[in-house]
């Protein structure tokens, strides 16, 4: 009996359907984000989102992790030959997404390109700030010299990422946000970047670590809480960050809905401007401009800080979902004081110092806050205006888009900033050297100190820190800035945020790095 053969048409149809096997298996995530990505050059601005979508495309020489943990990355090992010297032994089977093999040279190019990328308004100089120099020993080893002792350069450094020399040195931003530029040695590799919108990333072949659970990744830039939510409630996204804290609840209730909290690192800080003179938006009772500061008087400072109720904000604004802050580092990190006490709410002492700092009829001030970047920021500020204007301070709150804010911030041009400071290698030195130090851009520090802070002995305690290996001793020299902050009321500390996130049924969210959200966070339970 001759076999019958298949027809034609069968032939076709099971050729389709095995066409359609790997899609149907294929593993897909989209997430709906809130933190705004300036560009997609990973060296341009050191901002949450920036670095967030980052991550997906670029490595460091070493992996940091929440509570200070380092991991291999690029370098598989390193060491301190001497107080000064550091040796990184670079991984030898890792090529650039185009094929051209990862050399130690990159790692002379990032560094050199990392301090100084032209339009940067956040810059990452300040992780390069005791770096004397960098030298390639071979194709695979790197030396870096610094110019005083830095017990902590492996962290600083944990936060460059490396970009190939061979398209950087030819390339601008504008290369990377057009994505000709954005090849990297990361698990994934841009398919298209639409700023203010969204990214799509598929896995890189070459990568040289774990394959990625995701082969396709859809990542949304959705501002808005509320529209966050939605997004994931109609399906649209499977994953979304920063919660709003008015749908916490809602989505704990909501079935095929999981959501996940977790400490934070963000702290929310107000920052007077510290600016000598008249500033325009501080003025008498009847809209004159002040001939001096009053910011600059410590007791007119302590008077805003403890006119606020923090406990009512954190219950009433936040509905519980952060933690009263009476500093700039959490409970149970390294440098966070324990003899610092949260700060009392007492407005008839605040009218009192402000009395004794003469003001007793109180004066007008704004407030700048961004309201597209920090959660819940303009709620918070508005009951901090109601809160200031009770004491005789009349308060006025100006929000304004992150795209005007960041550069007029960055320039001291407010009378009061708002920053949502991430302490990202989780410990109390990148916060004191970022936000408290003298702003001084040649060492690199003071970056985002807003409002030019400026306090002798914090700076000093800064430079003994960062030159003392034993912990102990260094952690006991945070405490000690801490103190200082506080007294001089440096900043005015609100509450520390929580890492909220929720999913769909069969998702898991784990913490990465202080506050970044990734697709490389993202599990399926019991993964």
């Amino acid at each position: 009996m001759t076999p019958r053969l298949p027809r034609p048409q069968t032939l076709l149809a099971a050729a389709l359907l095995l066409a359609l096997i790997p899609a149907a298996f294929a593993e897909n995530l989209s997430i709906a984000f809130a933190d705004p990505i300036s560009s997609a050059d990973p060296q341009l601005n050191n901002h949450a989102g920036d670095r967030s979508l980052a991550l997906h495309f670029w490595d460091s020489i070493i992996n940091s992790r929440d509570g200070g943990k380092l991991e291999p990355a690029l370098a598989a090992s390193w060491r301190a030959i001497d107080e000064r010297t550091w040796e990184f032994k670079l991984r030898s089977d890792i090529k650039w997404q185009d094929g051209t093999p990862f050399t130690a040279d990159d790692i002379v190019f990032s560094f050199q390109r990392a301090r100084s990328v032209p339009g940067t308004v956040a810059s990452y100089a300040g992780a390069l700030r005791t770096v004397e120099s960098t030298t390639a020993k071979d194709a695979h080893t790197v030396i870096v010299r610094t110019n005083t002792p830095n017990p902590m350069l492996p962290l600083d450094i944990a936060s460059i990422y490396i970009v190939s020399k061979h398209v950087g040195e030819k390339s601008k931003t504008e290369d990377y946000n057009a994505g000709r530029a954005v090849v990297g040695t990361g698990p994934y590799k841009l398919v298209s970047y639409t700023p203010g919108d969204r990214s799509v990333f598929e896995t890189s072949p070459s990568y040289w670590g774990p394959k990625p659970l995701w082969d396709k990744v859809t990542y949304r830039f959705i501002n808005n809480g509320a529209a966050r939510t939605a997004a994931l409630l109609s399906g649209d996204v499977d994953v979304i960050d920063k919660v709003a804290v008015t749908d916490v609840e809602k989505l704990r209730k909501t079935p095929g809905v999981s959501v996940y909290t977790y400490p934070g690192l963000r702290v929310l800080l107000l920052q007077p401007s510290h600016r000598a003179g008249p500033n325009e938006f501080i003025t008498d009772n009847a809209g004159k401009p002040l001939a001096a500061n009053p910011l600059q008087d410590v007791r007119v400072r302590q008077a805003l800080s403890v006119a606020i109720n923090r406990k009512a904000i954190v219950d009433r604004v936040l509905q519980g979902t952060v933690t009263e802050a009476n500093q700039w580092m959490p409970k149970g990190t390294f440098g966070h004081n324990p003899d610092v006490k949260d700060i009392a709410y007492n407005p008839e002492q605040a009218k009192k110092l402000l009395a004794d700092a003469g003001f007793p009829q109180g004066f007008k001030i704004s407030i700048h806050v961004p309201g597209d970047r920090y959660p819940q920021a303009p709620e918070t500020v508005q009951a901090v205006a109601q809160f200031w204007t009770r004491i005789g301070v009349k308060t006025q709150v100006e929000v304004v888009p992150w795209s005007v804010y960041s550069g007029k911030a960055t320039k001291n041009e407010f009378a009061v900033s708002v920053i949502a400071w991430g302490n990202g290698t989780g410990e109390a030195g990148y916060g004191l050297l970022q936000t408290l130090a003298t702003n001084d851009p040649k060492r690199g520090r003071g970056a985002n100190n807003w409002g030019r802070y400026s306090h002798e002995s914090v700076d000093k305690a800064l430079d003994a820190a960062t030159v003392e290996f034993d912990a102990r001793r260094r952690e006991a020299m945070f405490r000690h800035a801490a103190k200082l902050v506080t007294d001089d009321v440096g900043h005015i500390p609100l509450f520390h945020y929580q890492n909220i996130w929720a999913a769909k049924k069969g998702l898991k969210v784990v913490p990465l790095l202080s506050d970044r959200t990734t697709s490389m966070q993202v599990t399926k339970v019991g993964k």
